[in-house]
Parts: C-alpha cells; structure tokens; sequence
C-alpha cells in the first residue's frame, strides 16, 4: 500500500512538474510580446495583460520550487501560498495604476493587432491551464496550486476582457473601453488572493 501511495505521489509531482513546466514557457513569450505590444500602443488593457503575464510566470515558478521535491511540504506550501496570495495583490494595484493613468488622460491607446493576436492565443491556452491545475491542486490539497490556477484562469479572463476593450477602441472609437476593461477584473484578483492567503485549497471550501 505505502508503495502504491508513493507511487501516485510521483504520478502527481510528475504531472504538476510539466503543467508548471508548460506554464513557464508560455508566460516568458506571452509576458514578453504582450509588454511590448503594449508600450508600442500604449494601451493601459495589453500593459495590465502583460503585467499579468508577469505575476503569472513568478507564481508558476513558486510553485515550481513548492514542488521541486515532494506533496508533503507543509512549510513551503505555507510560503508558496503567502507569495502567490501576494503576487495577485500586487496585480491588482497594477491594474489599477496602469487603467488609471489613461481615464485621467495622460495616454491614448493604439490598436495592435499583434497585442490581438497574443489575447487570442492566451484566451485559447490559459482557461485549459487553469483547469489542469485546479485538478491537480484538489489531488496535492495545495493552496499554492489553487492560487496559481486562479491566476492563469484571470489570465483568461483579463485576456478577453482587453480583447473586448481593444475592438471597442479600435471599431467604435470607445477611448475609455480599454482602460475599463481592465479594471472590471479586479476585485476577482483581490477575492482570490485572499483566498490565497487564507490557505483554502479548493474552489468548494
């Protein structure tokens, strides 16, 4: 029995390994073209995506390390957990700063049509992502997985929300859709990252 149970420990740290792997590759070109797309549109929706993509790779690099040796680690879940909570803390104030400074009129927006192409692309990958961890962090009962979820599943989110505020900019003129669009995202950023904190390692709890 006890062989069997270790045998599934490892089945698990291997899955968690490569989702985490995969999660890490995709946030380097996802965080890199979103941020530059962003600074060439100045566009206050592509700079929170790729802020977000940002906060993304380092909570998938925690929980990386969280997992580096085994399931039972109840110290480096605490801290992996305590850093996720407040990496998503961190991005919500960056969404925040970022939409404000174009409501208050100090850029204009641009369309990009490679910012576009990297929300599509995210809007397709992420919500699959999520799922997989959300799964896995039910299996390891790990808060610092869930939270890693949940930021991959705001990516998601956010990466549609700013593809709606950038068409509306670009098709309809809505100067203040972009900006907006990123701020509708926040308060779930906020909810999850105490949730985070608060150790909770499952959507049901």
């Amino acid at each position: 029995m006890a062989s069997g149970l270790e045998s599934t420990d490892r089945d698990v740290l291997r899955r968690i390994h490569r989702i985490q792997a995969v999660t890490v590759c995709w946030m380097i070109l996802e965080a890199g073209v979103s941020l530059w797309a962003a600074w060439r549109a100045r566009s206050p929706a592509l700079l929170a995506f790729g802020g977000d993509s940002a906060f993304e790779l380092a909570s998938a690099a925690v929980v990386f390390w969280r997992f580096r040796s085994n399931l039972a680690d109840e110290d480096a879940e605490r801290k992996a957990a305590r850093i996720a909570g407040i990496l998503l803390l961190a991005l919500a104030l960056f969404v925040v700063a970022t939409s404000s400074v174009t409501l208050l009129g100090y850029s204009e927006p641009k369309l990009s049509y490679v910012g576009i192409a990297i929300l599509v692309a995210a809007a397709v990958l992420m919500p699959w992502l999520a799922r997989e961890k959300q799964r896995l962090s039910s299996v390891a009962r790990s808060p610092a997985l869930r939270a890693d979820a949940a930021e991959s599943m705001l990516c998601a989110y956010l990466s549609l929300i700013a593809l709606l505020g950038l068409i509306a900019h670009a098709w309809f003129g809505v100067a203040w859709a972009d900006p907006i669009a990123a701020l509708v995202i926040t308060p779930l950023i906020v909810w999850e990252a105490r949730e985070a904190m608060r150790g909770k390692a499952c959507g049901c709890c």
